[in-house]
């Protein structure tokens, strides 16, 4: 019998919380309840950090899949991470959406500022994927389907 019963979200600790959601909600992602802090005992416990504190975004995808939480700590401050990763470095390295129209949301992000990584390919007639580099660092990976 299998212990996992399903995916529930991806975690992400980022310094700037309202640049990385607002990042994410362009891309089509929706806001969950509330922004809120956690911290006290629970929190303490879980990640092995006294006296930590952190405020949290959950966010959602359209179709209602896997979700994505980010994390900016108040207390302790954040480490920092390498901001240039490539994909080959230990660690998560991209989070991945599937979209209508890639060319769209490339150009719509790289109006806003967020590069390619690399640069669009195709992987036979069945996909159309690039890396964009989005705040803090953030690879999120694109893919439309065309096959």
């Amino acid at each position: 019998m299998s212990q996992v019963r399903r995916f529930d979200h991806v975690g992400i600790t980022v310094a700037d919380l309202d640049t990385v959601t607002a990042f994410f909600v362009g891309l089509g992602l929706e806001v969950e309840g509330t922004r809120m802090f956690v911290e006290g005992e629970f929190l303490d416990t879980v990640i092995g950090i006294p006296d930590s504190r952190t405020e949290i975004v959950m966010l959602r995808p359209p179709d209602g899949g896997t979700r994505l939480e980010l994390s900016s700590f108040v207390r302790p401050a954040h480490q920092p991470g390498s901001p240039a990763a490539t994909a080959n470095e230990l660690g998560l390295r991209s989070v991945a959406f599937e979209v209508d129209d890639l060319q769209v949301a490339v150009d719509r992000l790289a109006a806003d500022g967020y590069g390619l990584v690399g640069d669009i390919g195709q992987y036979e007639n069945i996909w159309r994927m690039a890396y964009v580099r989005g705040p803090e660092g953030i690879i999120v990976s694109l893919a439309e389907r065309i096959g």
